[in-house]
């Protein structure tokens, strides 16, 4: 699957974009304000893509890797996961090289992902779940109008904020 914003490309991932990958998933910046282990080598991010493949073919996950029309290389990653069992709310994820950062990029990413989320996918929902002193992801979200659900916690991450967006 492919799909083209005005400065952006946003398609599958495949075992071709191992390297890649590994450059977004181990990095440090990215990983500040995340709750996983980083790949130790392009083989560990092979199996990532692997599994994200798995995913995608049992209708669990939609992700994309970004890149720019210019530019082939990923500089960064969005999904659709967690899919409720009605199929109606499913959360947002994102990633973005730290070089790429302030230039409006995800938000063009996040623009398309959620028009996607409820045209396509028909969600009435969509979920973010965020570090909150990740002030920039914080910052992404209110551009796009989520509102934080003060009554909900993330009870594996209690440092996370649950931000939502309904299908208007």
């Amino acid at each position: 699957m492919k799909f083209e914003t005005e400065r952006l490309i946003l398609r599958t991932i495949t075992e071709y974009d191992a390297v890649e990958i590994f450059s977004i998933r181990s990095n440090s910046e990215i990983n500040r304000f995340l709750h996983r282990i980083p790949p130790k080598n392009s083989f560990e991010a092979l199996d990532f893509i692997l599994n994200i493949k798995r995913k995608t073919l049992n209708k669990e996950i939609l992700f994309f890797g970004i890149s720019c029309r210019t530019q082939p290389q990923l500089l960064g990653t969005i999904c659709l996961w967690n899919f409720s069992e009605d199929r109606e709310i499913a959360e947002l994820g994102y990633e973005l090289l730290p070089n790429y950062h302030g230039k409006g990029l995800m938000s063009e990413a996040v623009a398309f992902i959620l028009k996607f989320g409820f045209q396509q996918l028909n969600l009435n929902k969509i979920e973010a779940f965020t570090n909150k002193n990740n002030v920039n992801s914080i910052s992404l979200l209110g551009k796009f109008n989520f509102i934080l659900n003060e009554n909900r916690k993330d009870r594996n991450y209690p440092e996370n904020s649950i931000f939502e967006l309904h299908k208007i």
